[in-house]
């Protein structure tokens, strides 16, 4: 009776405390500028280029701030006013677009947790929008292999070929990622966005300038 009894208070303990929180997924990252590149190419297009850049958080499992974000995804799009990764100073402005199935919860959580991986950068949040997200992002040894759609965002990356990508000969992973915590691959990429809420738009085509591989948020 009491090993019965120890038994039950045991499982109902389990039950009433909740999971560890944690997130895991799949992480996206591009820019208007060539991230694997040599020091002369990113010296001179220094404040003149990389201002602009979006981020994809494409989540398998996991809870963050008590909810389930399992299968979900959210971007964020943002505009600085220097060459991001180099020496930022000055304001950033983003735009953040939402799966569209999530509850009201998840998307606030959704919110929360890419605010929380941005940091500074997506301080200011100027519009927050929901739209159909697809996402095939390859989790392959290769790496590099991703489509985003989400209407107004679109992102396709390619591998690096190190024999016919290279441009100076001396490239490798200059600027560093805009989040921590991530395991990504340098990859090609064409990407645009095409919506409201920043002050320009833009549409870059074979740009050395992408990011693929995984995050995980404990």
């Amino acid at each position: 009776m009491l090993r019965l009894l120890t038994a039950a208070v045991l499982a109902a303990l389990v039950t009433a405390v909740p999971a560890q929180a944690g997130v895991t997924g799949k992480y996206v990252e591009v820019r208007d500028a060539d991230v694997w590149t040599g020091p002369c190419f990113a010296n001179a297009s220094g404040n003149i280029t990389g201002k602009n850049a979006a981020m994809v958080w494409a989540i398998d499992e996991g809870t963050a701030y008590g909810v389930r974000l399992d299968g979900l995804t959210v971007i964020a799009v943002l505009q600085a006013s220097d060459t991001l990764g180099q020496q930022q100073n000055g304001p950033a402005s983003a735009v953040l677009i939402v799966d569209s199935r999530a509850t009201e919860a998840q998307k606030q959580a959704l919110i929360r947790l890419a605010q929380a991986q941005g940091g500074e950068l997506l301080k200011n949040v100027v519009r927050v929008q929901s739209a159909t997200i697809k996402t095939d992002i390859c989790n392959c040894k290769e790496g590099g292999c991703a489509e985003v759609d989400a209407g107004v965002v679109k992102i396709k990356t390619r591998c690096l070929d190190h024999a016919h990508d290279k441009a100076c000969g001396n490239e490798s992973a200059y600027y560093p990622l805009l989040v921590n915590g991530a395991q990504v691959t340098p990859a090609v990429a064409d990407h645009s966005f095409s919506g409201q809420g920043l002050p320009m738009t833009w549409q870059e085509n074979g740009r050395r300038g992408a990011y693929v591989g995984t995050f995980a948020v404990r």
